[in-house]
């Protein structure tokens, strides 16, 4: 049995062995994971369970959330893509939601990075104060 370094560190090398240009390739991520499913490792499970977290922790990095108040022109909303693809790299996927809980301004989320400029953050923030 395999000791829990040598399955992060392989699944570390495996996870490189799927960027390219600094970006993760589908295509080669389902290749390797049917390749190390048809080998029928014995630390299989193990290494694809750590193989699938580097993949999601990639995913989240390269994933932004925006919710405002109210609906954003479009305009606004390229600006806020090119900010973010400049602050965060090219390959970002951003996806636009309203959310009228926020009462007004705008909630941003990268992977943990979260950047509130909402109404309510500010009224949350004010109450903890207290």
């Amino acid at each position: 049995m395999k000791n829990v370094k040598q399955t992060k560190r392989q699944a570390k090398r495996l996870f490189r062995m799927c960027l390219v240009n600094g970006l993760l390739d589908e295509g080669r991520v389902r290749h390797l994971v049917q390749q190390v499913i048809a080998a029928k490792l014995r630390g299989g499970p193990a290494l694809l369970s750590r193989f699938l977290y580097l993949v999601r922790q990639d995913l989240a990095r390269r994933t932004a959330e925006v919710e405002s108040a109210a609906p954003l022109p479009a305009d606004l909303q390229a600006s806020i893509q090119s900010g973010l693809t400049r602050a965060y790299g090219p390959g970002i996927s951003v996806s636009f939601a309203r959310n009228p809980e926020l009462i007004g301004g705008m909630r941003i989320r990268i992977g943990s990075d979260v950047y509130d400029g909402s109404v309510r953050g500010a009224l949350a923030a004010l109450e903890r104060s207290f």
